[in-house]
């Protein structure tokens, strides 16, 4: 009888195995009380929560200059194209810009706070987001001098719809510019997260460009 028992035992044990229900070691949760930190997702993604020794290994991975310079770079590319939008708003005759205005400020607001804290986690300094106002030589590309951004505060109308679209197409141009430059920087790109972050602003922002492209083959020229 123990003999069967023995038996029936092996065959059950070797059932779950083959049938995928052994037990397999879970994730431990973090303690409570464990500090946390929130880790902002990609575009389009819901952000998620880390402890901290998650992200003191994530700071630990290797990561270039050429990475810390994107970001940076890109924290200011980004803020130039907050100062944009928010001309849409007052200088615009058009709901869809508008509305392309919006998308374009909850996207980059988002995104430059996930550039900061990359640069916070690895010890990397945080650039001063208005620093191209002080001169046009240390623009990243697709960036608009001091003379373009007066014209589009002073433009209105129909007629600042058609320089919006414009000047934004060519920002966008511009950081497609900062992830080539990136991805073809020896070993830079490699870190999980900037890998992520900058494939995402390389497929949103080239679409971002297909659409204002067609708005702006839409708009009527203005009577005169």
């Amino acid at each position: 009888m123990l003999g069967v028992l023995l038996v029936g035992a092996v065959a059950t044990g070797g059932a779950c195995r083959s049938g995928g229900q052994a037990s397999v070691p879970r994730a431990t949760p973090a303690p409570a009380g464990a500090p946390q930190i929130v880790q902002p997702g990609a575009p389009g993604q819901a952000s998620r929560v880390v402890t901290a020794d998650v992200s003191a290994r994530s700071a630990a991975l290797p990561h270039t200059e050429a990475d810390t310079r994107f970001m940076q770079g890109m924290i200011g590319h980004h803020a130039q194209a907050l100062e944009m939008t928010e001309l849409a708003y007052a200088n615009s005759a058009s709901d869809d810009i508008k509305m392309l205005a919006k998308r374009i400020e909850v996207s980059q607001l988002d995104e430059i706070q996930m550039m900061k804290d990359w640069l916070r986690a690895r010890g990397e300094a945080l650039p001063d987001e208005h620093a191209h106002h002080a001169g046009d030589h240390a623009l990243m590309p697709g960036m608009l001098t001091a003379a373009e951004m007066q014209a589009l505060r002073e433009a209105k109308g129909v007629a600042f719809d058609r320089l919006f679209l414009q000047s934004m197409i060519k920002h966008h141009q511009g950081a497609l510019v900062m992830v080539r430059e990136l991805f073809a920087s020896p070993g830079a790109g490699q870190d999980a997260e900037i890998f992520a972050f900058a494939s995402d602003v390389d497929a949103d922002q080239a679409m971002e460009m297909e659409r204002m492209a067609a708005m702006l083959a839409a708009l009527k020229e203005p009577a005169e």
